[in-house]
């Protein structure tokens, strides 16, 4: 594989691993006991915290592509010796 094929498999990881590490520590408006903003809803992250957020989601991610790089190299396994479902397999489109 290529090294685009790597870096879309990278951007997959990243994107499912910010969405599980999102919800992570974050205390709503009303939940950290401040005022809630006029126009914005109480259950509205009172601190996002988005940079530590971000740099934990690369770190997770890269980490997460490097174990598939190796256990695709090391052990031979490739994408097509995953098993599909019946009606993905080459042939049975009719």
């Amino acid at each position: 594989m290529g090294f685009v094929t790597w870096l879309a498999i990278y951007f997959i990881i990243w994107w499912v691993t910010l969405f599980a590490v999102l919800p992570f520590g974050v205390r709503s408006q009303e939940e950290a006991g401040i005022e809630i903003e006029p126009g914005s809803m109480p259950g509205a992250p009172a601190r996002p915290l988005m940079l530590r957020k971000v740099i934990a989601t690369t770190i997770v991610a890269a980490v997460v592509t490097a174990i598939v790089y190796w256990v695709i190299t090391q052990s031979g396994l490739t994408f097509d010796d995953l098993p599909m479902p019946s009606t993905l397999k080459k042939g049975s489109y009719s």
